[in-house]
């Protein structure tokens, strides 16, 4: 506290604010030892006593690393890999001249090329988080400043206690109390797509006090006053607080909080008082934990290391036992010419030298190269997917981006996809596609594109059309000819609907009206009535203005008898210009049809005919009624519904009650089927994905109804399943019994004592427990909704919700909070051994994308949250299937191919050093050049195997797609697990006992053609190197599929260019310009021109090449797996084309699906008859009289 006594000491007025402020910090400090915020306290306009509570700035921070400690701390993580560390060590080894069998440089060079090559890419993915931030942390907002005026600032130097300005359609930039707004009663409309999903409109209200100041820039600057709240917390709709003023405490709840990442709807200005910034707003409390995600490949990767280091440790043991025994028994008759240093006083001391000298000779089992040469290939693979020209969006020209270079062939491996709905399967757009109106069915003239079909052109002259609105593409001839004769059921059907909502307008330029609906769909309805003839204009607390075919009328409103989620449906009571008293009802179906006339039966059978054509066609549908009241019934209701509502004890059962006496007998009018617009290819991209045996969960915050109808439209669930589960338990108990009856009914035998899995359940731990996958009798889906979720995932339900959802084709989680999303995740990912792969497009998708081990963003309408902290970005859904079957499956048998060829190449050119410490006394002495050994990795076999690892294809993208089944082999890693790993190893003992023994045997008391001795160590090392290049470059020759010219270039070229190197480190001039580094003088031009040579190096390959070449070809014959099946029906297919079968929709009335097209809150009706939502303007009168 030593810093505030002299600051508070040079501050003249309301000094006991800040010794308040003193020792409210006191008091947190003393609960710094759990780093938790206890208690929120700041002061409007006030960054000085704000600023003793360390709270942090508005700024976003994803990237790791600044230019001061990138050096220090990029190399303390490349050393944190347990190879990189090892050749650390290595290199420490090997300037102990007493141990050292190489020179430095042979660790050296390839150590630094390593390092420097993956610190680059590392600095260039941190230098993209850097842009990504800054570009968020740069946008400006609006910004009171201390003289009282309004200046721009940037988000990112928002601070706590300060007051911003926002517009219209401007986004939230911390989380804020509303102070002041320009509608009525301080209002305020926002979209919170960005935080839950839903894109209907919800109201906030700043409290009476502050809402006076309105845009008073004088009243604002001065206001002071202190906010006590709730520490930051993740918690999307609570909020609590207290706001002192003037000596005075008002109370703050949920509904007077802007959070960061809503947009500001329909609303010209208003003022907010920040009070989370940065990472304590809600939407980062929600974003969930960064973590380092690292490939199953990687993991396995470093377990064949350490795999490795055992088997070097045991051989260097071997070796040095051999090299003592050969020490006791053969060595002292080397004394004489090679005696023994002097630091070497026995075999004992001798063999634990030569120990840690074959630790550096055999050094290579170990390959320095993989690391680097694997983050090359990623990044390879990952321009692919940013250049790949069919995942770039043309109307938003908007390309597909890897944002990280290191999931490539986790694409290639994905079992479980976890998806959000709205904006991400969904355009999040409503069309009113279809009605059905007194028995007849209307709306088949747009095509599948939604665009209107030649010959439904506007028709000049419509007079009642004048205000139509361009969005809506509904055009139906007959129906329009209907409209215009005046169809007595067609005119109350859109009266109807012109009238029974809760939808705002504004007519900022006469003609042109904007409306402002609590959910898209019901804005559809409104917007469809608006075209054909009867157009809601606008509003009041008392009137409801409608124009009906070109002429004004004004509704007085009696009451709106609001929606809820129990209801599922809404109604009007107007009195219209003849002064009848008319009540409007729509909702669902499967409510309304309850509440009909007994006249209603035969309309209603045929409505509910068209219904099931509808619903067939994946659209939401809903019913409309009417009821005329006469005005006695209607004024006793009334006095019944007033003293309901001023009731202050079960309210909303009381209402209910009432509502139920004047909402029956209606008369049916018809029925809508909006379609919620999926993005392009939705459906055709989940039915190929579940061809792969991926499965998708869609986990959305939306309602249940509006779910399920999405799950079918897409394919998610289909009308031939076997049976869908509905999960709607409101305690553990009930959901248990619920989750066990749909297993049993999907698998019997998983209910039994002898199941398998209830025995290890009984017998293991639950947190060493990996569920097998079962298989169940049938196809099924289950919904589960977020309140019962948050049973399921506690104590021992969550396995059972895991086991029983795991058996199902499909899974829609609703209702959802972010948190629940990652749960979900990171429950798949606890008790399965899959690689899962989460998709979204908005900021509460933001948890699930960083806890799944792939985490894809769709750049949509809810913001850049999500793809900024996303793997893998693009704009529609349908570029997943490209993604994973194409990229990914590229990239998985890519990386399997190169770590079985990088792996045996390294085997086989290691191990040879084994087989001769038998023939040279175990002494550590290496087989090949020092300049061979350097270069072998990094020079010699880099190319081909990256060529190998970039440009291979076992087909192409077409047969990709069309049978995705080839992805399959990737969910199980068929093609690089521990069993191919053993097969390298096995492969790589043999070709190296081959390319060790047979120049031996050809060397072996040989001469040349001229007589002269060739058996010498130097033409051995020659023989025995270039056998090794040649067998390798034949290797990777057969496991190439796909050639090109740079295929032929990096393989062929690699071989020519190891001989010109060769030619050029043996060469005279070299050699005796630096004698003690070059010392091969002559050796290559002399070994190279005899025949016996070159019959070794054809014998050794063709023996090396032998076994692979075999079980290549006898694998598919002897051995087949699946995907073997697969190849034969691709070859079958090139040479005859498959026939396309037209798929046919079956018709399942049963299997209807209702929506009722409304947002799942409690909808506006008591704010709209309150008159809080309207301007007074003392210039008009109301057509009827004000209430009193």
């Amino acid at each position: 506290m030593k810093y505030i006594k002299p600051f508070i000491s040079g501050i003249p007025w309301n000094c006991s604010r800040y010794y308040s402020a003193m020792s409210l910090t006191e008091t947190q400090s003393e609960h710094e030892h759990d780093g938790r915020e206890y208690e929120r306290f700041l002061q409007a306009n006030n960054r000085e006593l704000n600023a003793l509570f360390g709270y942090p700035n508005n700024s976003i921070k994803t990237s790791k690393y600044t230019a001061l400690n990138f050096l220090p701390l990029n190399l303390f993580e490349q050393f944190q890999r347990l190879a990189n560390a090892y050749f650390l060590l290595l290199l420490f080894l090997q300037l102990i001249p007493q141990i050292s069998s190489l020179a430095w440089y042979t660790t050296v060079i390839p150590l630094v090329v390593v390092l420097s090559i993956t610190g680059v890419k590392d600095a260039i993915d941190d230098w993209k988080r850097h842009q990504s931030d800054n570009q968020v942390n740069n946008h400006s907002v609006p910004l009171l400043a201390d003289d009282g005026r309004v200046k721009e600032e940037k988000w990112m130097n928002v601070e706590v206690g300060d007051i911003i300005k926002l517009k219209n359609d401007q986004a939230v930039p911390a989380d804020l109390l509303l102070l002041s707004s320009s509608e009525p009663y301080s209002l305020a409309y926002i979209e919170t797509a960005d935080l839950d999903g839903e894109t209907n409109l919800k109201v906030k209200q700043a409290i009476s006090v502050t809402s006076d100041m309105g845009d008073n820039l004088d009243l604002l600057s001065t206001f002071d006053g202190e906010v006590r709240c709730d520490p930051p917390n993740n918690k999307l709709d609570k909020f609590t607080g207290i706001l002192t003023y003037k000596r005075k405490s008002y109370s703050l709840d949920h509904d007077k909080l802007l959070l960061r990442g809503c947009i500001i709807r329909n609303t010209d200005w208003c003022y907010g008082l920040v009070i989370y910034t940065g990472p304590d707003t809600k939407l980062m409390q929600n974003s969930g934990k960064s973590i380092f995600k690292r490939t199953h490949m990687d993991h396995l990767m470093n377990l064949f290391v350490i795999w490795i280091f055992l088997f070097l440790g045991a051989m260097c043991f071997m070796l040095a036992i051999g090299h003592g025994i050969w020490e006791n028994k053969k060595g002292y008759h080397f004394q004489i010419f090679l005696p023994q240093e002097s630091y070497v006083s026995s075999s004992v001391i001798s063999a634990i030298f030569i120990f840690w000298s074959y630790f550096i000779i055999l050094n290579t089992m170990v390959p320095i190269s993989l690391y680097v040469s694997v983050e090359i290939i990623r990044l390879g693979n990952s321009f692919y997917i940013n250049w790949d020209r069919k995942m770039f969006y043309e109307p938003k020209n908007t390309p597909a981006q890897a944002r990280t270079t290191t999931l490539n062939e986790e694409l290639g491996q994905v079992k479980y996809v976890f998806s959000d709905k709205t904006g991400t399967l969904t355009q999040n757009i409503m069309i009113f596609k279809k009605c059905s109106i007194n028995g007849k069915a209307y709306g088949s003239s747009c095509d599948k594109e939604g665009l209107r079909e030649p010959g439904f052109e506007k028709e000049e002259g419509d007079f009642y059309n004048k205000l139509t609105s361009p969005k809506c593409l509904f055009h139906d001839q007959t129906l329009m000819e209907a409209v215009k004769k005046g169809d007595h059921w067609v005119h109350m059907f859109f009266l109807s609907l012109s009238l029974c909502h809760t939808v705002m307008s504004q007519e900022k330029v006469e003609g042109e009206l904007v409306y402002q609906a609590q959910s898209p769909d019901e804005g559809a309805l409104v917007t469809a009535a608006r075209n054909l003839g009867f157009v809601f204009r606008s509003r009041t607390s008392e009137t409801i203005t409608v124009v009906e075919m070109g002429k004004t009328r004004v509704y007085q409103l009696l009451a709106i008898l609001d929606f809820s989620s129990v209801r599922k449906r809404m109604s009007v009571i107007v009195r219209t210009p003849e002064n009848r008293v008319m009540l409007f009802c729509k909702g669902a179906d499967t409510i309304i049809s309850e509440l009909l006339h007994r006249s209603c039966v035969a309309l209603n059978n045929v409505t509910m005919e068209h219904l099931d054509d509808f619903a067939s066609d994946g659209l939401r549908t809903l019913m409309v009624a009417y009821r005329e009241l006469d005005d006695k019934f209607f004024n006793t209701w009334s006095k019944k519904h007033n003293e309901a509502c001023l009731s202050a004890k079960d309210r909303e059962i009381k209402l209910s009650v009432v509502y139920a006496e004047i909402e029956k007998d209606l008369m049916l009018l018809g029925a809508t089927g909006i379609e919620d617009k999926l993005q392009d290819g939705v459906p055709e991209t989940i039915i190929t994905l579940n061809k792969a045996k991926i499965k998708i969960w869609v986990l959305t915050g939306d309602k249940q109804e509006t779910a399920i109808n999405i799950a079918y439209s897409c394919n998610v669930f289909e009308d031939e399943m076997d049976g869908v589960f509905m999960i709607e338990g409101k305690d553990s108990e009930t959901i248990l019994q619920e989750l066990r009856t749909a297993r049993g009914k999907m698998k019997p035998e998983s209910l039994l004592e002898s199941d398998p899995v209830n025995i290890y359940l009984k017998k293991k731990p639950k947190r060493t427990f990996t569920m097998p996958e079962e298989v169940p009798r049938g196809d099924y889906g289950l919904v589960i909704n977020g309140y019962s979720l948050a049973f399921a995932l506690e104590g021992n339900l969550e396995l059972e919700l895991l086991r029983t959802a795991s058996l199902c084709k499909g899974v829609i989680c609703c209702r959802m909070t972010p948190f629940q999303k990652a749960q979900v995740v990171e429950l798949v990912k606890r008790y399965k051994k899959v690689v899962t792969l989460a998709i979204g497009d908005g900021a509460n998708d933001v948890s699930m994308i960083k806890a799944a081990h792939i985490g894809v963003g769709i750049s949509g309408q809810e913001g850049m949250q999500a793809m900024l902290n996303s793997d893998f970005a693009f704009s529609q859904f349908c570029y997943l299937q490209r993604l994973l079957l194409v990229h990914g499956r590229w990239s998985y048998n890519r990386m399997c191919k190169f770590l079985s060829y990088f792996f045996y190449k390294n085997f086989v050119f290691t191990l040879v050093h084994f087989w001769y410490a038998f023939f040279n006394g175990f002494s550590a002495q290496a087989v090949y050049d020092t300049w061979f050994i350097t270069c072998y990795n990094l020079i010699y076999t880099s190319l081909p195997v990256l060529g190998l690892s970039l440009f291979e294809q076992d087909v192409n993208e077409t047969w990709s797609l069309h049978f995705p089944e080839l992805y399959i082999p990737g969910q199980h890693n068929l093609y690089f697990n521990k069993k191919e790993f053993v097969k390298c190893l096995i492969h790589g003992i043999y070709s190296s006992f081959v390319l060790f023994f047979v120049p031996m045997g050809t060397i072996y008391n040989s001469e040349r053609s001229d007589g002269k001795d060739i058996s010498d160590i130097q033409t051995f090392c020659l023989i025995v190197q270039t056998s090794l290049i040649w067998m390798v470059t034949v290797q990777i020759a057969l496991k190439t599929t796909y050639w090109t010219m740079i295929s032929h270039f990096f393989i062929w070229g690699s071989l020519g260019f190891y001989f010109c190197i060769l030619f050029f480190l043996y060469s005279d001039g070299l050699c005796l310009m630096f004698p003690s580094i070059f010392q091969f003088l002559g050796v290559a031009r002399n070994t190279m021109n005899q025949s016996q040579i070159w019959l070794s190096l054809i014998l050794s390959v063709i023996l090396c090449v032998i076994p692979a070449f075999g079980y290549q070809f006898l694998q598919p014959l002897v051995w087949p797996v699946n995907v073997d099946k697969v190849f034969d029906r691709i070859n079958h297919c090139k040479t005859r084309p498959p026939q396309v079968r037209v798929r046919t929709k079956l018709k399942h009335p049963s299997l209807r699906r209702s929506a009722y097209a409304f947002s799942h809150k409690q909808g506006f009706g008591a704010l709209i008859t309150s008159g809080k939502t309207t301007k007074i303007k003392p210039n008009k009168r109301n057509s009827f009289p004000v209430k009193k």
